[in-house]
């Protein structure tokens, strides 16, 4: 190979690497990468709700929840557990007791003889508004051991429906507690004392029975 070939190799060569090397500042100039103003990456956070506890409406006592209570509606909502209960006077017992008198009954006996749980029955005491308020918001919760699967009514309005509904399943419906003095009634509501029973309650349809204090 003479030196004139080497030297148009050589040219080759060099005129390769400049070609490149203003093609890499030509490209730096026009790409410029923008530097943050602080070092790091920028994470978003949700807002802590802080007032979520505060909006949290408190719950409201029994006798004020039952003056504007519906029977109508607390039966309509009883229908979802008709699997496990009767409501009829004299009504046989299924997975759970029939519930015909249930208001002001002593919690874990009789019943036509149902085998209740021994958590049920070690929690004694009477079926009063209060308690049937307390066990169907969350059976398992208020009696551990309970043998009641039903989860629970949540919601205050509903719970105290379906209270309405089972006070009147009774010869002698128990009065409905009174709203305590300067505790009027909320708006549209009516004095629970005067709440008539739904008609006559031994008439209760067959096919309604409702999630209440169970086994």
């Amino acid at each position: 190979m003479n030196s004139f070939e080497l030297n148009k190799i050589l040219g080759a060569i060099l005129g390769t690497c400049l070609i490149t090397l203003a093609l890499s500042i030509g490209a730096g100039s026009i790409f410029v990468p923008e530097k943050p103003a602080k070092a790091g990456y920028a994470i978003a956070v949700k807002e802590a709700a802080a007032d979520k506890t505060a909006a949290k409406e408190p719950e409201q006592p029994i006798e004020v929840l039952l003056a504007k209570a519906s029977v109508e509606k607390g039966q309509a909502t009883a229908k979802q557990c008709q699997a496990c209960h009767t409501f009829e006077k004299g009504g046989p017992n299924r997975v759970g007791p029939n519930l015909w008198n249930i208001v002001g009954d002593e919690r874990g006996k009789d019943r036509g003889g149902f085998n209740f749980s021994a958590a049920m029955k070690a929690k004694g005491g009477e079926w009063t508004y209060e308690e049937l308020n307390k066990f169907l918001k969350d059976p398992r919760s208020y009696i551990p051991g309970t043998a009641m699967t039903f989860a629970g009514l949540s919601r205050d309005s509903q719970r105290a429906d379906v209270i309405d509904f089972l006070h009147t399943l009774s010869d002698s419906p128990k009065p409905l507690p009174k709203v305590a003095e300067g505790g009027a009634a909320p708006e549209g509501g009516k004095p629970a004392e005067a709440k008539p029973a739904a008609g006559k309650p031994a008439e209760a349809p067959k096919a309604a029975p409702a999630p209440a204090p169970a086994k």
